[in-house]
C-alpha cells in the first residue's frame, strides 16, 4: 500500500499555534464523582505536572477526576455524536494536550464534541477504568444539556489511554464500582471506540490480557498502530485477531513507521491516521 503524506512538516509544525485559540475556548471542566464519593483508592499526593522539554503537558497525582468539554459546532441544529479522549502515559500520567485537547479539537472541526477524561494516576488501572464507566454514564446523563447524541458516544484511547479505552468497550457489562447515584443507572457501553497505539492489550505471551473479555455485543472498533511500535504492536495484533473470531465489526490500520505517543504530530507513514479515523468515523456515524 502506498500512503500519500496529505499533511507537510510545516503543518505539523505549527498545529499547537493553529489549535491554540480552541484550546482557550474549551467548555467547562466537570468533575466525574460526587465530592467524596470515589469508589476504589487514590492518591494522596498533591496533583503535578511532570516536567520534560518537549513542550506538552503531562499530569500526575490525580486523586479528582474531570472531564473537560469541548462542543462542536453545527449549523444543522442535531445533536452532535460526542468522543471520550483518554490520554496515555503509561498509567503514570495522562498527556493532557497531545493526546487530550489537540485531539478534541480535531474532533470539533469535524462537528464532533469531545470531553478529555483525566483519569486516576499514578499506577491506578482499576481507578482508571471506574473513571472511563462513570464518565460515560455521566456524557449519557447529560447529553441534552451539552446537545449530544446519547446513542452516538464514543471512546478513543492513545498508548494506556487505549487500554482504558478497550477495558470500557469489553467490560462495560461488568460494572468496575457500586452505583452510587441516578446516574449510574446510565448505559457504560461506548456506541464505538478508537484505539490509537494501544499499549497493554496481550499477556506478554502471546494471548489476550485477561482484563478484557470480548464477545460479538462489543462496539465497532478502529485499532491504528505502526508495525515499528515494536514494544506495543503485538497486544494490537492479538486484539485484532480477537475481534475477528468474536464477529466485532473492527478495522485495523496497521503503518509501516510512526513509533509511539505522536498524537496528531507523527512524520512517519502513520501521519495519514487521522484522514482514515475520519473516513472510519463519518461512514460509521452518518
Amino acid at each position: 500500500m502506498v500512503y500519500v503524506p496529505t499533511m507537510t512538516a510545516m503543518m505539523r509544525a505549527l498545529i499547537p499555534i493553529l489549535l491554540l485559540p480552541a484550546l482557550l475556548s474549551a467548555g467547562p471542566v466537570i468533575e466525574v464523582w460526587p465530592e467524596g464519593r470515589i469508589p476504589g483508592e487514590f492518591t494522596t499526593e498533591p496533583e503535578a505536572t511532570v516536567p520534560r522539554d518537549d513542550g506538552f503537558t503531562r499530569i500526575t497525582n490525580v486523586s479528582r477526576p474531570t472531564i473537560t468539554l469541548f462542543p462542536a459546532t453545527r449549523t444543522d441544529g442535531k445533536p452532535a455524536p460526542a468522543v471520550i479522549i483518554c490520554p496515555g502515559g503509561g498509567y503514570q500520567y495522562t498527556v493532557v494536550d497531545k493526546e487530550g485537547a489537540e485531539i478534541a479539537t480535531w474532533l470539533n472541526a469535524a462537528g464532533i464534541t469531545a470531553l478529555v477524561l483525566k483519569y486516576r494516576t499514578p499506577k491506578n488501572r482499576e481507578g482508571a477504568l471506574q473513571d472511563a464507566q462513570r464518565a460515560l454514564r455521566l456524557v449519557r446523563s447529560r447529553a441534552v444539556e451539552w446537545s449530544i447524541d446519547p446513542h452516538r458516544i464514543g471512546m478513543m484511547g492513545f498508548s494506556a489511554g487505549g487500554h482504558v479505552t478497550a477495558r470500557a468497550s469489553t467490560t462495560f457489562d461488568k460494572p468496575a464500582y457500586a452505583a452510587i447515584d441516578e446516574i449510574d443507572q446510565e448505559n457504560p457501553r461506548p456506541d464505538f471506540t478508537l484505539l490509537i497505539y494501544p499499549a497493554y492489550l496481550d499477556d506478554g505471551r502471546g494471548g489476550l490480557s485477561p482484563d478484557l473479555s470480548l464477545n460479538d455485543a462489543l462496539p465497532p472498533t478502529l485499532i491504528v498502530h505502526t508495525e515499528d511500535d515494536t514494544r506495543h504492536v503485538t497486544g494490537s495484533y492479538i486484539f485484532h485477531k480477537a475481534l475477528e473470531e468474536a464477529n466485532v465489526s473492527h478495522q485495523f490500520k496497521l503503518y509501516p513507521t510512526g513509533g509511539h505517543g505522536y498524537g496528531l504530530h507523527c512524520e512517519g507513514d502513520a501521519r495519514v491516521w487521522p484522514e482514515d479515523a475520519l473516513r472510519w468515523l463519518k461512514e460509521l456515524l452518518k
